[in-house]
């Protein structure tokens, strides 16, 4: 249900003129609000958030303490352009978090619904969040990088400019990726993709069928360091891909940055068991 009660800020708190709060917004103490900020209903500041520039955020969301959102990018180029942040309904934003907004020559940074952003998260200028994501506690996404819906970023991974991790994909705590992160799968170290992400699928709900067609294609694409694209033609070889696998070779077909490669062999831990 949409609150219609208005708006309650905290006297300490300073709005700026251009600022729009919807009906059941609160603001906390000591927040600064400045620019073209428009803020959904029954969102919560619960104090000493602040939100700059052309920041966009839906219904529901939480913002603890030492949020910053929409503030200029770290990036020497930038020169005021206006650039802006796009976020959806039923996030939460823990303590220190910090989202930029575009650079100078992006656009946007957005974040979809229902993300839950753990204690000094980053999200760098023009990244894309999907939603029912996890970012954990001292995880950095560098400008550009796009997290598909229900990705797990573990506590301080570090995720290079650009790259993009897939739908339903787990980042093990402390990994480091400057290669893409396909779909279903679970990554750690530098870029290595060790297995499907068993748990994950299954609380999504995907069967039994469609989970043991991902465990063989990832070990027929992963299972050993080869050319990609050889191992891509031996597993279509086999006979039309299941929807998941399908979007699995999707997205290996459109990366720019390069895939994450398995383990070598002295550390191989893949199995279709």
């Amino acid at each position: 249900m949409v609150s219609t009660a208005r708006p309650k800020v905290h006297p300490s708190s300073v709005v700026g003129p251009d600022v729009e709060l919807a009906p059941g917004v609160e603001i906390g103490p000591f927040c600064m609000l400045e620019g073209r900020v428009r803020i959904g209903s029954g969102s919560r500041l619960i104090g000493h958030v602040a939100i700059f520039g052309d920041t966009e955020i839906g219904a529901g969301n939480i913002v603890h303490p030492n949020v910053v959102l929409g503030d200029e990018p770290q990036d020497l180029t930038y020169s005021g352009a206006p650039r802006q942040v796009r976020i959806g309904d039923g996030n939460v934003f823990r303590e220190g978090v910090t989202v930029h907004r575009g650079c100078e020559r992006g656009r946007v940074t957005t974040i979809g619904n229902r993300n839950f952003l753990m204690q000094n998260a980053h999200v760098a200028h023009d990244c894309t969040i999907g939603s029912d994501t996890i970012i954990a506690g001292g995880a950095l996404l560098a400008g550009w990088v796009q997290v598909g819906d229900r990705v797990l970023v573990s506590g301080n991974c570090v995720v290079h400019q650009y790259t993009r991790i897939g739908r339903l994909a787990l980042t093990r705590g402390g990994s480091r990726m400057s290669r893409d992160i396909p779909p279903f799968c679970i990554a750690d170290g530098t870029h290595t993709l060790r297995a499907i992400n068993l748990i994950g699928l299954r609380r999504a709900g995907f069967s039994t069928a469609a989970i043991a067609a991902l465990r063989r294609a990832f070990v027929i694409l992963f299972g050993s360091r080869r050319n990609l694209k050889l191992a891509i033609e031996d597993l279509l070889s086999q006979g039309e891909p299941t929807p998941e696998v399908r979007e699995m070779l999707d997205f290996i077909a459109h990366s720019s940055r390069g895939v994450a490669f398995g383990p070598r062999a002295e550390g191989r831990t893949i199995s279709e068991d």
